[in-house]
C-alpha cells in the first residue's frame, strides 16, 4: 500500500474550544458526518484517553460492502484539550483492524486550522491485501471540514 494516511486542512472561523468541544460530542460526530454511514451515537462526552461512546452505523450508505446496519464502539486514543483528539473502532471485525481517525486543532489567520486525519498504517498483516481500506476516500475527509466549519458557526 502506497498511501497508508489521508490529511486534508481547512481553516474554520471559530475558536479551537468551541470545534473541540463538538469534536468530543457523541452527536457532534454525527452531525458532521459525510459519508452517511453515521446514523445516531450513545454516550457521554469524552474527557481523556481510554473514553468510549458507541456510533450506530449504516454501511449501505457506501454501498461497497453488504454489512447493513451495525455498532462500534469508538475509544479514545490520543486527547490534548482544544488541540488534539484521536480515536480508533472496535465492533465488527475481530479483531480490531486498528485504523485511526483524528483532529488536530491549530491557531489559524481567522480562526483555528484543522486537521482532519484517516491513518490505517496500523493495521494487522490479516486486513493488508482484503482491499477494505481505505474505508472512506480522502474527499469525505473534506467533506466532513466543510460541515463542521458551518456547524460551528
Amino acid at each position: 500500500m502506497a498511501t497508508e494516511r489521508f490529511e486534508v486542512q481547512r481553516e474554520i472561523v471559530a475558536a479551537a474550544a468551541k470545534i473541540f468541544a463538538l469534536l468530543c460530542d457523541p452527536n457532534g460526530h454525527v452531525a458532521i458526518d459525510s459519508s452517511g454511514m453515521l446514523q445516531s451515537a450513545d454516550g457521554d462526552h469524552v474527557r481523556q484517553v481510554g473514553d468510549e461512546f458507541v456510533v450506530h452505523m449504516d454501511r449501505e450508505s457506501l454501498n461497497d460492502y453488504p454489512i447493513g446496519k451495525y455498532d462500534v464502539t469508538v475509544i479514545i486514543t490520543r486527547f490534548e484539550q482544544d488541540a488534539l483528539i484521536e480515536w480508533t473502532v472496535s465492533g465488527v471485525v475481530e479483531p480490531p483492524i486498528r485504523h485511526l481517525y483524528g483532529y488536530r486543532l491549530e491557531a489559524g489567520a481567522t480562526g483555528t486550522l484543522v486537521t482532519s486525519y484517516y491513518d490505517w498504517s496500523q493495521i494487522g498483516e490479516q486486513y493488508r491485501d482484503t482491499g477494505i481500506l481505505p474505508v472512506i476516500p480522502e474527499a469525505a475527509l473534506r467533506a466532513t471540514l466543510g460541515i463542521l466549519a458551518r456547524t460551528v458557526k
